[in-house]
Parts: C-alpha cells; sequence; structure tokens
C-alpha cells in the first residue's frame, strides 16, 4: 500500500493579521493532484488540521471538501489524528458520517486503546495495513496528579505515560494482526516532542515547553511499529535518524523564521516484507522574506526583489547605528507600486534606545519565561526558599494556559 504522510496544516493561521485561505486552497488543490499522481490509498494527517479549536467557518469548509474530494482523486482511505491545536470534540463530531467516506478520525485519547486501531483493507476488500491512530496525548488523559509532587515528577510521569500509551496500543495493534492471520504492516501515527527535535522561532511549539518537559524519546515507541509518522514539530525531520521514524513537517511556512524551509509530503511504500520512504517537495505558495541589516542594505535587497516582480511578504528587521525614527515611511516608500508587502518592522535601533533609558541592555527577546518569573522574584524580594515551589507553580500555570488558548477556551 502507498501512504501519503502529513500533518500540521494549521488551516485558519493568519500571519501577522494577513489570512492565508487562498494559500490553503492551493496546498489542498496541490495535495489532491499529488495524491492521483503518485497513487497514494492512504492518506495520514498527524494532527493540528486547524490552527485553533474555533476554526472558521472557511477553515472548515476547506477541510470538508478536501476530505469528499480526497476519494475521487483515488485515494481510499484517509486517517485523521487531533493536534495540541485541535479541538477533539470538532473533529470527533461528524466522524461517523466521515466514516462512509472511509475517513477515519480520533479527536482523542479512547477509552479502549483497541479503538485506536484501524484496519485499512485493499480494493478488494481484504485487510492490508494496520495504523495505530495516536492523537495528541494530554496531560489530563495520561497523568494522575499526587499531592506533594514536584515539576519533575509531572514532566516524568507524563513521558511514562506517553510510553505506557504507545506499548498499549502497539499490543492491541499486534494482536489484531495475529487475530487477522497475516503479517500486514503496522503504522503509527503521533502528534509529540521527541527528544532532540528540532524547531524555529515562532513556530508556536517551543514556546509549548520549558526545558524538556514532554520530550519523549525514540524508545517510547514499540517495536511492531514499521512506520512511525509524526506531526507537532514543523521542520521536517527524521527520529533518531531513522527513515522510517519521521516528522513531515508543517507543508507551508508558519512564520518568518520557517521561510526558506524544504517543505515536503512523505510517500512510503509499505509492504509485508519492506517500507520505501521518498519525500515530495511541496510548492511555495506565497513566498515569505526577512531583510535585515542597516538601511543600506535593507535598500539593496528591496530593490533587487522589485526587480523580480514576485508577490513577496516581508519582514524588515533595521540593525544599523543611526536611529531612523522615519522607518516606516522609508520602507512605505521604497516598495510604493509594487507587489511587495511588509507584514512586520523590527527597528532594532529604537527599541535599544529606548530601553537604554530604562537603564538596561536586555530585552525580553533576550530572556525565557522562567527567567522573567524570576527577576519578578527577586523585585518583589520573595524569600530564596519560597523560590522552588513558585517556579514549578508558575511552569505548570504557563503550559495549562498555553494549552488552553490553543483549546480556544478563554
Amino acid at each position: 500500500m502507498k501512504i501519503l504522510h502529513t500533518s500540521d496544516w494549521h488551516i485558519g493561521r493568519a500571519l501577522y493579521g494577513r489570512k492565508r485561505y487562498e494559500e490553503f486552497e492551493r496546498f489542498l488543490d496541490w495535495l489532491l493532484g499529488c495524491i492521483e499522481a503518485e497513487g497514494v490509498e492512504a492518506l495520514l494527517v498527524a494532527g493540528d488540521v486547524f490552527d485553533n479549536g474555533t476554526p472558521s467557518h472557511r477553515a472548515l469548509e476547506l477541510y470538508y471538501r478536501f476530505l469528499c474530494r480526497c476519494a475521487g482523486a483515488g485515494c481510499r482511505h484517509v486517517v485523521v489524528t487531533a493536534g495540541n491545536h485541535d479541538s477533539p470534540s470538532l473533529l470527533n463530531a461528524p466522524r461517523e458520517v466521515l466514516r462512509y467516506l472511509d475517513v477515519h478520525v480520533i479527536g482523542c485519547m479512547a477509552e479502549a486503546v483497541e479503538d485506536e486501531v484501524v484496519v485499512l483493507n485493499d480494493a478488494t476488500g481484504r485487510p492490508e495495513l494496520i495504523v495505530c491512530a495516536v492523537p495528541y496525548l494530554r496531560d489530563r488523559d495520561i497523568r494522575r496528579a499526587e499531592a506533594g509532587e514536584t515539576f519533575e515528577d509531572k514532566g516524568r510521569k507524563l513521558v511514562e505515560g506517553i510510553r505506557s500509551h504507545y506499548r498499549q496500543v502497539g499490543a492491541a495493534a499486534a494482536a489484531r494482526r495475529a487475530e487477522l492471520g497475516g503479517n500486514l504492516p503496522i503504522v503509527a501515527m503521533g502528534h509529540l516532542f521527541t527528544a532532540g527535535g528540532q524547531t524555529v522561532d515562532g513556530d508556536g511549539v517551543r514556546e509549548l515547553y520549558v526545558g524538556t518537559l514532554g520530550h519523549v524519546g525514540g524508545d517510547a515507541f514499540p517495536e511492531c511499529i514499521d512506520y512511525l509518522a509524526l506531526g507537532h514539530l514543523h521542520t521536517a525531520q527524521k527520529v533518531a535518524g531513522s527513515d522510517f521514524r519521521r516528522y513531515s513537517g508543517a507543508p507551508m511556512p508558519m512564520s518568518f523564521g520557517e521561510a526558506g524551509q524544504r517543505k515536503i509530503v512523505v510517500a512510503v511504500n509499505i509492504g509485508a516484507a519492506d517500507v520505501s520512504v521518498e519525500e515530495i517537495p511541496v510548492p511555495c505558495f506565497q513566498p515569505l522574506a526577512t531583510v535585515r541589516g542597516d538601511w543600506n542594505r535593507i535598500a539593496e535587497r528591496i530593490a533587487a526583489m522589485k526587480k523580480e516582480s514576485a508577490a513577496v511578504w516581508l519582514e524588515v528587521i533595521y540593525e544599523g547605528d543611526e536611529v531612523l525614527g522615519d522607518l516606516q515611511e522609508r520602507l512605505r516608500e521604497l516598495i510604493d507600486g509594487t507587489p511587495l508587502e511588509i507584514l512586520r518592522t523590527r527597528n532594532m535601533r529604537l527599541v535599544e534606545r529606548t530601553l537604554s533609558r530604562m537603564g538596561t541592555e536586555e530585552t525580553l527577546d533576550d530572556l525565557d519565561a522562567d527567567e522573567v518569573f524570576s527577576r519578578c522574584l527577586a523585585a518583589h524580594e520573595v524569600p530564596p526558599e519560597q523560590h522552588e515551589e513558585l517556579v514549578a507553580a508558575f511552569r505548570e500555570t504557563v503550559l495549562a494556559l498555553h494549552e488552553g488558548e490553543l483549546r480556544g477556551e478563554s
């Protein structure tokens, strides 16, 4: 069976206020063409279908229209698991209807692990592939809170809970394979942060984690898995160097930090005896670029872009020594009458000048959340013996706030 692994679509995401629905639509159209051209029989979407728990009507329309068109492109099965940005209840709501389209949706951890095991049939109706469709595992689903436990204890129990869940689902898949009486391959899906995973600024992933909280080692996944299709990290990458344990990455740059990255989907030919993997590049539907330096450097770069007449969205970071109070006006004059558009401007010299008046050379970008909180404790003269407990409570609160925002809670 030929499967296609993708994740982290984030339909509905905006970039500094600019809606990107046309990009999402063009990507989904391209993906349908890719499915047809490559002869893909099963599509695996490993979480973060939407950018938040309350997607717009247009975002929902793009998603459901795509699912309806998949069968017409020759794709017999679609398996969708929820990510941390998705609302489990919203994804699950139409799953009984979607099942008639051979779309299998797992929005939250199932009460019985067997319900996360999906058997996909070939064109003749015979079982051909087993999928361990594991969604994003939330802390409250897999860890029991205990009085007096430390922040490190909570992190350790979270990882142990994830490992235990994958072990149970893997055992259920192996039992199902034995029951079906064949040497069926097993694919697992997941939405999590593996130890050593690469992130980039602005991808919305790094901010969810403090230290190594929730980082799962490669040994968490059972040996029966022939291919592991992961989502959550936006940079396409292998897990521990394995060709068969991968993040597909986000198919579109979700921030200027991802601009210039090679975006892919992963095609997997999988049978009872062997597995082969191919990376398929995704076209760039909206070019992004960061222009940084002093004024002359910025003007030169933008002048070169104007000659190319491309509709590029820009982030401009001014780093010159001269204080330019009229930077915005200068930039507007530079791009006037061109398809270039500046979505974000950072005048670092003006920021530094303002901060110098405050008697500090640091910016918030120089400090992480823990450091800012520690400065606050010191400023309010909180006794040192109280710091450890307060820092642990702060970290837990930050994590809970991030998860609440991504579910669309207020």
